[in-house]
């Protein structure tokens, strides 16, 4: 797998997200300055109610934003025995239901799943616990990592 593709497949979905959430902040803004919203009386709250949603909606598009610019300046490596799994890292773990699930370590905001073909590959950031519990790993080690109070054990198969 081309881990320049999985960059690319990972920037359009980010664009296309600000695109959407471009486009939920102005119609937040919209109702929230709407003259039909102004308040009447202390309990109409429908204009307060949209700012804050324009605002939330303003926050994740900022968010977005920042991961786009992470994600543009992200250069994958090639994996280095020596230096264990990094960031940019494309990984396939084993579980003990002897399920293989590939994961792509990237930077922080592009955490999704990509679907290349039968391929399925699941986008996370180095932040997260299993991101976190990869980093210096080899082929062949073991991740241990505990979900729900349940701790799950992970083999490495592979890295590239």
């Amino acid at each position: 797998m081309d881990k320049s593709l999985l960059q690319q497949l990972v920037l359009e979905r980010l664009a296309d997200d600000l695109q959407q959430v471009e486009q939920a902040v102005s119609a937040a803004h919209e109702a929230a300055t709407h003259e039909e919203n102004i308040a009447e009386n202390k309990y109409d709250t429908l204009g307060l109610e949209a700012a804050y949603l324009a605002t939330g909606q303003a926050r994740r598009a900022e968010a977005i934003h920042q991961a786009l610019v992470h994600w543009r300046l992200f250069c994958p490596q090639p994996y280095s025995a020596g230096r264990g799994i990094q960031l940019g890292a494309l990984v396939c773990l084993l579980d003990a239901d002897e399920r293989q699930q590939q994961i792509f370590l990237g930077p922080e905001g592009g955490n999704m799943k990509l679907v290349i073909g039968a391929e399925s590959i699941q986008v996370i950031s180095s932040q997260a616990p299993l991101g976190q519990a990869l980093l210096g790993k080899a082929e062949g080690d073991e991740v241990t990592l505990e979900v729900a109070q349940a701790r799950q054990k992970l083999e490495v198969l592979w890295v590239r």
